[in-house]
């Protein structure tokens, strides 16, 4: 109920992009966990031409998010969410049709290239719609984002049961639904730009070192939240056995849902007032790599059994999710602070593309490195190296946020970039600051 009053507490924008968010994942999600499956089985592809489409996909998105943040800045956001939604929906609607390799690999760079163009702009548009409330407003959108993830495979396996292709036409109704809803009823919202070329703005964002520092740091937050996508399926059919595993795997999805959907205003709320943005960023990453500690005192069942190191498992997808909702709002706050509120969009796009090389390369890693140490029986070390990736991207993160510790960030950024605070009938504590910073709210609030 909290985090619904906060929701009506934004304007009609902000609440329409969380929606929005929310129909995203729905869509995405309801599809995307089946689509291997249907190229292997029904068309009949190669494993090879299986990865390759994915690939495709996921290079298409990753690799062209500086990209879609350019374009966002120069042109506007609601033109790119619009063009995004519009372009995943063909994708998917292809995916209906399409039985050749070359048709499945346009429809997956479409579907992918559509995540790269709604992306950045979705989380510039929000920043500059909240103002001064981004901490508040990223965490009701990680609520809804979080919900549109947990639902989307359970409309996803219904729709199954008749055919893929159903789940593909629902799925692209769902972004047709979007396209219009973002056309007719999002306003128009520019962000602030630099007025030089797209490459002098690139070398710009490229020599903001602080900026390029946290953004490298934050790859390993998401290497270790990404897990419960790698590491925490392949642990569950390790402890359950093939029999076992699919609910188990699925009892540490809803899990990992629940805890953000239900958890995630009073976690804000607690890590902000206890901590303040940039400490909590920290601590919330200090969570992230806890998550796997009871994995490495609980590795495998022998010894213990199975509903032990079951139980083992779900408190560290338990402790992942709640470190994943502490870390995102204070995450996506501090881009746009490091941006001084210019080409936010561009800073999202190389934010995101940079972490999309840290995901690769670090789920190509543990997926090794885990395969190798279960052969020889050193299941342990594995969590303590990926705990102690976490507690290594506290440190570079704290480090990265240093020459700003202490200052009143926010009025750099919102002298360019900010928007009329509205109503807020559920408060969030602020966090900590001397005296003289409510002056300066005060004076902000005066001049929005």
């Amino acid at each position: 109920m909290r985090t619904l009053r906060a929701f009506a507490g934004f304007d009609l924008p902000a609440r329409l992009l969380m929606i929005n968010q929310f129909g995203i994942n729905l869509g995405f999600y309801m599809l995307m966990p089946y689509l291997a499956g249907y190229l292997a089985g029904p068309l009949g592809l190669a494993a090879w031409a299986v990865g390759l489409v994915l690939g495709v996909r996921n290079f298409s998105q990753q690799g062209m998010f500086l990209l879609g943040g350019t374009l966002a800045d120069r042109l506007g956001y609601k033109p790119l969410i619009v063009a995004g939604c519009l372009l995943r929906t063909a994708g998917f609607a292809a995916l209906v049709v399409a039985s050749s390799l070359p048709m499945l690999l346009v429809a997956s760079a479409a579907t992918g290239f559509a995540g790269a163009l709604f992306n950045p702009a979705v989380r510039a548009y929000l920043a500059a719609e909240a103002g001064e409330r981004r901490v508040e407003a990223f965490a009701v959108f990680n609520v809804f984002y979080q919900a549109g993830i947990l639902a989307g495979p359970l409309v996803g396996i219904a729709l199954l049961g008749l055919d893929f292709r159903w789940v593909a036409m629902v799925a692209a109704a769902v972004f047709a639904v979007l396209t219009v809803a973002q056309l007719c009823a999002l306003p128009q919202r520019r962000g602030v730009v630099s007025g030089g070329s797209v490459l002098g703005d690139w070398r710009a964002i490229a020599g903001n070192r602080r900026f390029l520092a946290f953004a490298v740091a934050m790859g390993g937050s998401y290497v270790l939240s990404f897990q419960v996508y790698l590491a925490l399926p392949l642990q569950a059919e390790f402890v359950a056995g093939a029999a076992g595993a699919q609910a188990l795997t699925a009892a540490v999805f809803v899990l990992s849902g629940v805890v953000a959907i239900a958890g995630q205003w009073r976690i804000t709320a607690w890590f902000r007032r206890r901590w303040g943005t940039e400490r909590g960023l920290v601590v919330g990453l200090g969570v992230l790599a806890a998550a796997f500690l009871p994995l490495a005192l609980v590795p495998e069942p022998d010894g213990v059994g199975p509903v032990v190191a079951a139980g083992a498992l779900l408190v560290s997808a338990a402790v992942l999710a709640l470190g994943t909702a502490a870390v995102f709002p204070f995450e996506m706050d501090t881009v746009v602070s490091m941006a001084d509120g210019k080409l936010v969009a561009t800073h999202y796009g190389f934010y995101n593309t940079i972490v999309g090389v840290a995901i690769l390369v670090g789920n190509l890693a543990t997926g090794a490195v885990l395969g190798a140490a279960r052969s020889a029986g050193a299941d342990r070390l594995v969590w303590l190296g990926i705990a102690l990736i976490g507690a290594l991207t506290a440190v570079a993160v704290g480090r990265a946020l240093r020459p700003e510790r202490g200052r009143h960030r926010r009025n750099s950024a919102l002298s360019a970039y900010t928007a009329a605070p509205g109503r807020w009938p559920v408060r969030m504590d602020r966090e900590p600051d001397r005296p003289q910073g409510a002056i300066r709210e005060l004076v902000d609030r005066i001049r929005a």
